[in-house]
């Protein structure tokens, strides 16, 4: 039997893609701890008929600085109809102040009935759209190409899922669809590099208030690096003519007393460019800045401070061609659902710009997460309803 779109639209049970958010939202998994979540996908998974054979988790948390319970889910469903396999998305990580989302219905919004919790709709939302399609497909048994499911961990501390993916174990999928915040008109087609950025700074130590002057002070290196990165244009939003990034110190570590000049110091930043070449000249500057500042800072016998600079990539900035057939598939899909598809170019990592780099191009949409990573944050429930729909069309080849 043949499907049209607007067969496979009807399909869609509206109160059954909400009931279904509503459980994962509900269920704690910041990241690191995401097993009750995966498990909770795999038995419904099972129930609905996967066989167990097609469930399979990689060992991306073993891989982590972070540790976990458990590694990214992937399951391989076999096509019904030729073509390219296709991949659906979403992380099931979310941030700690998720931890303990009481999840309720208020008019068009999924919300957290609790003041002191965020809602988890980031990036549960684009994890109940794989789950429901996926449901859906086996419920009514639709004809659709090879497909594979992908539940990455870890994504809110660096994409750390995505990046120690297994790559073998996806079946090698043409297009990719990740689903991570946002209306759900949007395509996000390309998005930011970053590299991390890990200073530890070596002083000397002596007593703050009997000779100050034998000291050499961690803190005076720090903060003159920070003030020549910041009078010279490369601390924050950092534009040079036509090329443009950000940068940022974030984290600052050391000392034990007030009465010792502080002679170890770590701090951890970042630099974020579209452009890999202004990035790396953006770390170049802070290496340069905080060395300069370590050879000008010494003690009344000229000992001199010393800097151990450290730049590491988190991830690499990426661009979809106009052209790509993942494109046009989501593109296809966001029209058909009566929205306006709106091209977007991301200032923040996606687990899309992994998937891309191993070569799975990827397209990231949105399912109506608002105010993500706050108390405030909601769930636009009609543009959730829009996404599921669009995942159905997607998952279909339709």
């Amino acid at each position: 039997m043949s499907h049209t779109a607007d067969d496979i639209l009807s399909l869609v049970n509206d109160a059954k893609a909400i009931e279904l958010l509503t459980k994962l939202v509900a269920i704690p998994g910041k990241s690191g701890q995401e097993q009750a979540t995966a498990t909770q996908i795999e038995t419904m998974l099972k129930t609905a008929g996967v066989p167990a054979s097609a469930i399979t988790y990689d060992d991306a948390h073993k891989k982590s600085q972070y540790g976990g319970q458990c590694g990214n889910l992937i399951v391989k469903l076999p096509g019904t109809l030729k073509g390219p396999r296709r991949m659906l998305m979403a992380h099931i990580d979310t941030v700690p102040l998720c931890v303990g989302c009481e999840p309720e219905v208020r008019g068009e919004y999924l919300v957290s009935r609790r003041s002191d919790t965020a809602l988890g709709g980031d990036d549960r939302g684009g994890a109940a759209v794989v789950l429901y399609t996926a449901l859906t497909l086996l419920k009514h048994k639709l004809p659709h190409p090879p497909l594979t499911l992908f539940w990455p961990v870890q994504e809110e501390v660096g994409l750390v899922g995505s990046r120690n993916v297994t790559a073998s174990k996806l079946g090698g999928p043409k297009l990719c669809f990740n689903w991570d915040g946002g209306d759900a008109s949007g395509m996000t087609i390309g998005a930011t590099g970053a590299d991390d950025l890990s200073i530890r700074i070596k002083g000397l130590a002596s007593h703050a208030g009997v000779h100050p002057e034998h000291g050499v002070s961690a803190i005076v290196i720090a903060a003159k690096a920070i003030q020549s990165l910041d009078e010279n244009g490369w601390h924050g939003l950092v534009i040079k003519g036509r090329k443009s990034g950000t940068s940022n110190i974030g984290i600052v570590n050391g000392g034990d007393a007030t009465n010792v000049v502080l002679d170890h110091l770590s701090l951890r930043g970042e630099a974020r460019s579209h452009d890999p070449e202004f990035r790396a000249r953006i770390v170049r500057e802070f290496e340069r800045a905080f060395l300069l500042a370590a050879k000008s800072t010494m003690n009344s016998a000229k000992v001199k401070g010393q800097v151990e600079f450290t730049a590491t990539m988190k991830y690499e900035s990426f661009r979809l061609p106009d052209d790509s057939p993942v494109i046009a598939a989501a593109d296809n899909a966001i029209q058909r659902v009566g929205l306006s598809p709106v091209t977007k170019i991301s200032n923040g990592g996606l687990d899309a710009n992994w998937l891309t780099a191993l070569g799975f191009p990827t397209v990231t949409l949105g399912c109506g997460q608002e105010e993500i990573h706050t108390v405030k944050e909601r769930l636009h429930l009609p543009s959730y309803l829009k996404a599921v729909r669009i995942g159905l069309l997607l998952a279909t080849g339709h």
